[in-house]
């Protein structure tokens, strides 16, 4: 699909400088822009590259001034980054605008099934499952019994939801997804052996959850696993039994997080944070990557390291973790100097 620059201008609220009919059918970055590309100058250092690019739109912050003659049209507008993202987003809806029911789909007689629903092939639906109007199954997904799926939601290929599970509207489940699958509870005997402990509660996404590629939440042994509104999970993430994620809070991949434990809304979660049991992380909390949480955060804490503690403490504790041989070898002289006295 072709566009002017005024049909996008139009669309992205931003005004054209430059030649209102030219046409883009592709998005570039700045620097390897091609002719018939869109692309967007927001950070400063890119600047220079703007002189240069074969791209024939840039979408330009409204206070950009060039420095010298541009070879491409500009669309002005109040925030480039932005505004490109949104233009990403409407590009996107076009490209996975999917519609209709596959007739290769297992979907059982009970099911109901909204308006303008896409269902991939060899997807399979069980019994008493509800899927909201606009949502969209995408090939070899599989959704339990008794599952509610919200509308506008999207699962990718290969998502499987076990049963009684909730998602909520406006949500996004990537390739690999699994939601509902057991708790790690196992009781441990007298013989060295483990009988395990049924795990029969559910898990509930809310609103405007987006959960990364291979992610795995565990359903709670009693009552829900939840994942509040507006949580982004990363790629690669384990969450738990009962674990709860408060709202808006954002998690990078490889993190993991252990049964029970309750983590407050508006967090910022590094990659390969490892939290244990049964504690409580607060609100507007930030964890550095690579982080072991053993105990309790309270509100607004940024912490780091393993076992985590507060930032500042443990950047000046860095300073000391790298001089430890040289301060073994001082305390070495001390004493040998001292028997010898």
């Amino acid at each position: 699909m072709k566009f002017t620059a005024s049909q996008i201008a139009h669309a992205l609220n931003g005004t054209v400088d430059g030649d209102n009919d030219i046409e883009v059918f592709t998005l570039s970055k700045i620097e390897e822009g091609k002719s018939g590309s869109l692309s967007f100058l927001a950070n400063p250092k890119y600047t220079p590259y703007i002189y240069d690019t074969q791209a024939s739109i840039v979408i330009v912050n409204n206070s950009f001034v060039p420095a010298k003659e541009l070879n491409c049209t500009l669309i002005r507008v109040e925030d480039a980054y932005t505004a490109f993202s949104q233009l990403l987003d409407m590009y996107n809806k076009v490209k996975l605008n999917k519609t209709g029911i596959s007739k290769q789909a297992a979907i059982s007689d009970t099911a109901v099934i909204g308006k303008n629903v896409y269902i991939g092939e060899f997807v399979v639906i069980g019994e008493n499952v509800s899927i909201a109007d606009n949502s969209k199954i995408y090939p070899l997904t599989y959704i339990g019994d008794n599952c509610k799926i919200g509308q506008e939601t999207t699962l990718f290929a290969g998502v499987k939801i076990y049963s009684e599970c909730i998602i909520g509207n406006f949500c996004t489940l990537h390739a690999g997804v699994v939601i509902g699958s057991d708790g790690f509870g196992f009781a441990p005997q007298t013989n060295n052996q483990y009988v395990k402990v049924a795990q029969i509660g559910n898990v509930i996404l809310e609103d405007h959850v987006e959960i990364g590629a291979n992610s795995t939440i565990d359903r709670a042994t009693l009552g829900s696993t939840i994942i509040r509104k507006g949580v982004k999970l990363d790629n690669l993430i384990q969450i738990a039994h009962n674990v709860e994620i408060g709202e808006n809070t954002v998690m990078a991949a490889l993190a993991g997080i252990s049964g029970s434990t309750k983590i407050g809304k508006n967090c910022m979660i590094g990659g390969q944070v490892g939290m244990n049991g049964h504690i409580r992380i607060g609100d507007n909390v930030k964890i550095g990557a690579q982080a072991g949480v053993i105990s309790n955060v309270k509100d607004g804490e940024t912490i780091i390291g393993s076992p985590a503690m507060d930032v500042g403490a443990f950047m000046r504790s860095s300073v000391y973790f790298k001089k430890l041989p040289e301060l073994a070898q001082k305390i070495h002289t001390i004493e040998k100097k001292l028997k010898d006295v």
